[in-house]
């Protein structure tokens, strides 16, 4: 791999003096990222923990591991939001969890992804159940039948679904993990709150930006009444965030796109937080990864906002532009997530700190406790 080592760093270097603003679309035709200069292994991603640490709902207090620079400590989360100064910038993700979760009269779970017009869906469905010549009965016997295989599948419907549809019969996409550790195949219906933000306002994530749950509109009052900044963007969550890496090398694992828009308040306040000496706190990984993304950036400018979709893959070797502190979940082993974190503070840090937490019971993953990663 090119960029693996020093001479890859070198060759990349006059790729970009000898093409100037050409270079990154050169090394994307050759499979190359321009972002990052070293690679990595899946199993460098990989830890140990006892199952009985997986959350499987939400506690009524979180607790909080704290790394700032060295040696990992548990704090409370009030103590966090002491910690946001007044000249400090907090970004919060605006998106909704969509009830996207439906079953079959047969009992196959459909887990709906993106309408590509009314009568065709992208879906993740366990499709070796599935024949492609079968028809599947979902609830008010609409009819699907898979179209195409593949990750995801697509669908064919004998009548276009809304909002109100899924509202009516879908459950919220609960992580299958959570399924497994319950030993319960569908989502509760206290998930339908629980697995929602305070502040969640835009439909159309897959999964929950789970470090938002341990806050309130009432902590974000508290922030402001600091004298720190509260801004918001959206990002979708979708296959992007939560698909499993399958190759070994994390330098050939393709991220699926996730819509994103980063408001222009939002980036304003960014910017200037970080000339004027303020911390950047993002909460959550989907923050970081939309801020990071319009560092780069890799949307287009509308009226009121920086709107786009995002495959970016942040793993160690990345250069943050734009973040500060990452609060963030636990997250599982061998993850894009994970990486992410790693990339933010450092392979073997992250490693002994999971290992810290390990040890005195935090519990694990998107119902779990919350940790808080400091740069200064």
């Amino acid at each position: 791999m090119l960029g693996g080592s020093k001479e890859g760093v070198l060759k990349i270097r006059m790729i970009f003096c000898f093409l100037g603003p050409l270079g990154p679309f050169f090394l994307v035709i050759r499979g190359l990222s321009p972002y990052f200069t070293s690679t990595m292994q899946k199993s460098e991603l990989s830890f140990s923990y006892p199952e009985h640490l997986v959350a499987t709902e939400r506690a009524a207090v979180s607790r909080v591991m704290c790394v700032r620079g060295g040696e990992p400590s548990e704090v409370t989360l009030s103590h966090i939001l002491t910690e946001i100064g007044p000249d400090d910038l907090l970004v919060i993700n605006e998106t909704q969890v969509l009830p996207a979760r439906i079953f079959s009269q047969c009992g196959l779970e459909v887990l709906f992804i993106k309408s590509i017009d009314p009568h065709h869906w992208q879906v993740l469905t366990p499709s070796r159940r599935w024949p492609k010549s079968q028809v599947l009965i979902l609830p008010e016997s609409v009819e699907a039948r898979i179209s195409q295989k593949g990750l995801p599948q697509v669908v064919e419907l004998n009548r276009p679904l809304d909002e109100f549809y899924f509202d009516r019969y879908g459950e919220v996409p609960l992580p299958p993990y959570i399924h497994e550790a319950r030993g319960e195949k569908h989502s509760r219906a206290s998930d339908n709150e629980a697995y929602q933000t305070s502040w969640a306002k835009i439909k159309g994530s897959l999964a929950a930006p789970t470090a938002s749950l341990h806050f309130s509109k009432e902590d974000l009052e508290r922030i402001k009444k600091r004298g720190a900044q509260v801004h918001t963007l959206c990002l979708h969550v979708g296959l992007g965030t939560f698909l499993p890496i399958h190759c070994d090398n994390l330098n050939e694992h393709h991220m699926h796109h996730e819509w994103v828009s980063v408001p222009k308040v939002t980036w304003e306040a960014v910017q200037e937080c970080r000339q004027t000496g303020g911390r950047v706190w993002c909460l959550g990984s989907t923050v970081t990864r939309a801020l990071e993304s319009q560092a780069l950036n890799l949307f287009k400018e509308t009226k009121e906002a920086w709107v786009g979709e995002t495959d970016l893959f942040i793993r160690p070797g990345f250069e943050f532009k734009a973040t500060d502190v990452l609060m963030t979940n636990f997250h599982q082993p061998e993850s894009t997530l994970i990486a992410m974190v790693m990339a933010f503070a450092g392979q073997q840090k992250v490693i002994a700190c999971y290992n810290w937490a390990i040890e005195r019971q935090f519990r694990l993953f998107s119902y779990g406790d919350l940790s808080v990663w400091q740069k200064k």
